[in-house]
């Protein structure tokens, strides 16, 4: 959730490199952010409420060789200055990504022997074992190996001692940190972005490993102490792969990656569009009879989807659980059932949770990921990239896209080995996305039609969406894209809950989104919709080209989008689509932070 950066060299720039540093992680979400670093032999602080560029107004003339910044999404203590990172409690300084669970008990041990803390955090807490531990042993090393033994919890941390304030010093358990390598200068980070301005080598640290990062030398211990080598890595895209490349905000240019994305996969998966070659990349999962899809928020809607076209067309049970929930509820596994994890970032701390308990439940699992090399891209059985390159805005669009093209990619795959479709029916399907990305534009090319509809919307505080079937999990997307970002609230119920309580809240003029793209229950979900119309709802619907025929002479609408009639595997890629973008406008009108929508952030990898 937070952002970390560091910074190690002989040059005098490491404020304005992890200024730079800073800025590149601010799509992860934050509310305060501050930069230690050593000035002229001492260790100097600056922190600050708010966002970097006012942080940068305080440190702009300020110069340093070794630093560590970060930016803070509040967890323990309100968004101020105090509470703010880095932290420093004797003579360590740090910033801390994760939550420390058991940081209650260890204060009041500390407060015992009589250390101060000024902040209400866990983080302060952290250097003040640090220093206390390091106070009595003398040794960095073993001092770091004990404080990761006594806290509980997820922890990535940087840390700088006063007596040796040219080295950083790196620790991590479940939340991610790399080291990048420059030539006379090293870094750590968070995320790759957080680097790319500098360079695009890295190593992955891993659970419970120990750095020593000086400007010359990189030292990694195991657990044990043991000094260990680890390879070195290459990220594959490029600094301007995470610029806006001309588009007022990310998120409008993610969605315009779209049709990229999904040729980027089909090229990655099933090149010559032959159910063979995507079998051979996916592997077989002809042994299961069920599946477990476990994710948060939108990845957890890209699953809804799935299971619906998976169930529906492979004939194989679906569940889909929220991560959160997973962990606590009793889940029935076997050697047959196979647990699916959806996370962009491969760092999501429940959903890295759930696939632990799944293991531990004997189930075989599936991470659908787009970080390389994320947590639980390692830990899966097995992993399967959704290519859809960096995605900066908070709102997900371009990887949601994707993680629902790979379950539409499985759907098809899974159905041919259970022998519910023919090698020649498989192949027809696959061929049938040859023009896909084609379409995907056409529909993202409908901008004047979305501002339209968005200037009718978008000073209303209540709009609701409702659809049947796979149309309502599409609803209970477009909702959260809405909401994210514009701040409305909107709600999204399936269509034929409407007369058990949720029409009392329709009044005049109250926006209702109708989702209607199944021609197998649209007249059911027609009849809802009349309902809110003579309530007073002011409708706008969502649909085909056939549907649209059948009900062009019945306004019971006062906007419409179209889609083109295609099949069941297209249908929810194409429909998102409009939302996505209504969203979009919708907050751009209200003036809202499309990119950063306030409180939230863009990996969540604390429970």
């Amino acid at each position: 959730m937070c952002g970390i950066v560091g910074y190690v060299s002989k040059k005098q720039n490491a404020v304005q490199v992890l200024i730079e540093g800073l800025k590149s992680l601010e799509y992860r979400g934050y509310d305060s952010a501050g930069i230690a670093f050593n000035n002229n032999g001492k260790m100097k602080i600056v922190k600050v409420k708010g966002k970097v560029n006012v942080l940068n107004e305080k440190v702009k003339n300020l110069k340093g060789n070794v630093g560590i910044g970060h930016t803070r999404w509040a967890t323990h203590g309100a968004p101020n200055e105090i509470n703010a990172h880095p932290h420093k409690v004797g003579n360590v300084t740090i910033v801390h990504n994760g939550i420390i669970e058991n940081y209650k008990e260890i204060k009041k041990e500390l407060e015992k022997e009589g250390i101060k803390f000024k902040s209400e955090t866990d983080t302060e807490v952290v250097a003040g074992l640090i220093s206390f531990i390091y106070k009595n042993n003398e040794n960095k090393l073993e001092t770091l190996k004990e404080v990761s033994l006594k806290i509980k919890g997820s922890f990535a941390l940087g840390i700088i001692f006063d007596d040796e304030n040219e080295t950083i010093y790196a620790l991590r358990k479940d939340s991610p940190l790399i080291i990048a390598l420059g030539e006379n200068e090293n870094y750590i980070a968070s995320d790759v972005p957080a680097i790319l301005s500098f360079t695009n080598k890295f190593i992955l640290l891993e659970k419970d490993e120990i750095a020593k990062i000086t400007y010359k030398k990189i030292n990694i211990y195991n657990k044990k102490l043991s000094e260990i080598t680890k390879p070195v890595l290459t990220y594959e895209g490029t600094k301007e792969s995470v610029m806006k490349n001309g588009f007022d905000h990310f998120m409008l240019k993610e969605i315009y990656d779209e049709p990229k994305v999904i040729e980027n996969i089909l090229q990655s998966y099933c090149f010559d569009y032959n159910i063979k070659t995507l079998e051979n990349k996916f592997g077989s999962f002809l042994k299961y009879n069920k599946i477990n899809i476990v994710a948060c928020g939108s990845a957890m809607h890209a699953g809804l989807v799935g299971k619906s076209i998976i169930e529906n067309e492979a004939n194989v049970p679906v569940e889909v659980f929220l991560a959160s929930e997973y962990r606590y509820n009793k889940v029935f596994n076997d050697k047959k059932t196979l647990t699916i994890l959806i996370s962009q970032s491969g760092e999501t701390a429940d959903t890295l949770a759930a696939l632990r308990k799944a293991k531990k439940d004997g189930s075989d699992t599936l991470g659908i990921i787009n970080v390389v090399g994320s947590s639980i891209a390692r830990e899966s059985g097995r992993v399967i990239y959704i290519k859809a390159g960096s995605e900066i805005a908070v709102a997900t669009t371009k990887a949601y896209q994707a993680q629902v093209f790979i379950l539409m990619l499985l759907s098809i795959l899974i159905s041919y080995q259970k022998g519910n479709i023919t090698l020649e029916k498989a192949n027809k399907l696959l061929k049938e996305f040859k023009k896909f990305p084609k379409e995907i534009e056409a529909i993202i090319n409908d901008r004047d039609n979305y501002l339209k509809i968005a200037e009718r919307i978008y000073k209303q505080e209540d709009i609701f969406f409702i659809g049947r079937k796979v149309d309502y999990f599409l609803c209970q997307e477009g909702s959260l894209k809405l909401k994210e970002i514009s701040y409305i609230h909107s709600e999204a119920y399936a269509a034929g809950e409407l007369k058990h309580g949720t029409i009392s809240l329709v009044k005049e003029n109250t926006p209702v989104i109708g989702v209607i793209t199944d021609k197998l229950i649209d007249e059911k979900t027609v009849s809802n919709i009349k309902e809110t119309v003579a309530r007073g709802a002011d409708v706008l619907i969502v649909t085909t080209d056939e549907l649209y025929d059948k009900y062009k002479t019945d306004k019971f609408y006062s906007n419409i989008v179209i889609i083109p009639k295609t099949n069941v595997y297209k249908r929810p890629i194409l429909a998102i689509i409009p939302l996505q973008l209504i969203a979009y406008e919708v907050a751009k009108l209200r003036g809202e932070s499309i990119d950063q929508p306030r409180n939230l952030a863009k990996s969540v990898t604390v429970e």
